[in-house]
């Protein structure tokens, strides 16, 4: 009996699912499949290993995926030279005294060091640092503190550099500088979201944030802004991003923009010693080497779906169907939901992206806001149980603390997430509209 080609694409999915769930790496999973399904797909071994070593070689020279390790390097070096240490305070001083104060600037605060940083587990473990031990001194109940953060550090996979941005936009041919565009917007409607949980947290239950003790007078809160280190986060992000956004140069060129930005504003404070230099090269390489191993997968398997006409068949029986584009944007979401707390969100995306990018275009949604509505619903992984990235990490920092705790801290802010989601699927020109603007 003869297979169709839809039916070896459905076999190779769940070859892969097998592979991933007995524990290889995601990366080996999706060449073997797409290798193997190509072999069955095209009948002859010299097309697969081909269409193998042709993939990995363009995916590990293209100048164009270079932007990753470029933005991955600059979210190290501030990193490590402390960059985000006095930020929260700077941002508590700049607050009030109001209720929660301390809890909601550490959601301004993840979303000024994402503008650096670009990754959930760096600035997840800054604010552990920094943030952590202020709300518990400051007598901020256990649960909320590790949740805000939690929940808060996701903001980094969407405020620009975003690694997850630039991951999409690669698997998408997506134009980085719109999706960085559409993550300004969209990052700061998530992070007024998350403050609007903690606010009616503390309204519901006060005893989880009592009101600030401390008062801080104009004079105070000018000094603690010009003399802390939200200045030169500033510069740094108006020299790499905003120049990218002004046509001065192309998304890849404003990384090294960016690194060269950090060094300077790290070593005229001081803040970066050699030690320090060799320990953020040595993190970009081991995480720039994952996600090029993760991407050159992807395109293999990436290939195999194309060819085994999966993403065609499934567009066109939605078409057929006639479904609302809400309802089919719902039935993705909880897709992906379901999804996203078992598989990490980079090969979440880089698996999904060839089945249901086509199936979006064709109801007419823009190919920009999709690759943000995505991040965010996957945000959500980062924060739920099993996989809970961002869980893990502030339960790794935290010696007094337990998972379960940090989850159930977490838990309150799923409802900023899906108020957002909605409101970006109800409202799309909230992620399109600047784009648009700038880009025409």
């Amino acid at each position: 009996m003869v297979l169709s080609n839809v039916a070896i694409g459905f076999i190779g999915l769940i070859a892969f699912l097998i592979l991933l769930f007995l524990g290889m790496p995601v990366s080996i999973s999706m060449m073997i499949c797409g290798v193997g399904g190509l072999y069955f797909l095209m009948r002859e071994p010299a097309g697969a290993f081909t269409t193998l070593t042709s993939n990995v070689f363009s995916t590990l020279s293209s100048y164009t995926n270079s932007v990753a390790p470029a933005f991955i390097l600059m979210g190290e070096l501030a990193s490590v030279a402390g960059l985000g240490k006095d930020l929260f305070t700077t941002i508590q001083k700049l607050s009030g005294g109001r209720r929660g104060v301390l809890a909601s600037a550490a959601q301004i605060v993840c979303a000024i060091f994402g503008a650096v940083c670009g990754v959930t587990t760096a600035t997840a473990g800054m604010m552990c640092r920094v943030a952590y031990p202020e709300m518990r001194r400051h007598n901020y109940r256990a649960d909320i503190s590790a949740g805000c953060i939690a929940a808060g550090a996701s903001l980094a996979t969407l405020i620009p550099p975003s690694l997850s941005l630039i991951t999409y936009g690669i698997a998408a041919e997506a134009s980085i500088g719109k999706l960085f565009i559409g993550g300004i917007t969209t990052g700061i409607l998530l992070m007024l979201c998350l403050i609007a949980v903690v606010q009616v947290w503390c309204i519901f239950d006060p005893k989880v944030a009592p009101a600030a003790s401390e008062k801080y007078t104009f004079k105070d809160k000018m000094k603690t802004l010009l003399t802390g280190s939200l200045l030169q986060i500033i510069i740094v992000f108006a020299l790499a991003i905003g120049g990218m956004f002004a046509g001065w140069f192309t998304p890849t060129a404003s990384g090294a923009v960016g690194v060269v930005g950090i060094i300077i504003v790290t070593l005229i404070s001081r803040s970066l010693t050699l030690k320090k230099l060799f320990e953020a090269v040595k993190n970009t390489l081991v995480m720039s080497g994952f996600l090029y191993i993760i991407l050159a997968g992807a395109s293999v398997f990436g290939t195999f779906f194309a060819y085994s006409r999966i993403p065609t068949v499934i567009g066109e029986l939605i078409a057929s169907m006639h479904i609302p584009n809400v309802l089919v944007v719902m039935f993705l979401t909880i897709v992906y939901l379901i999804l996203g707390c078992f598989i990490d969100a980079l090969p979440l995306m880089l698996l999904t992206i060839p089945v249901f990018l086509p199936i979006v275009q064709s109801c007419g949604y823009d190919i920009i806001w999709f690759g943000c509505y995505v991040v965010v619903i996957m945000g959500l992984g980062c924060i739920t149980p099993p996989v809970g990235i961002a869980c893990y990490v502030v339960s790794g920092m935290i010696d007094d603390i337990s998972l379960t705790t940090v989850f159930k801290g977490s838990l309150p802010f799923v409802c900023g997430y899906v108020v957002c989601a909605f409101l970006m699927a109800f409202f799309p020109q909230v992620v399109t509209w600047l784009p648009g603007l700038l880009y025409g």
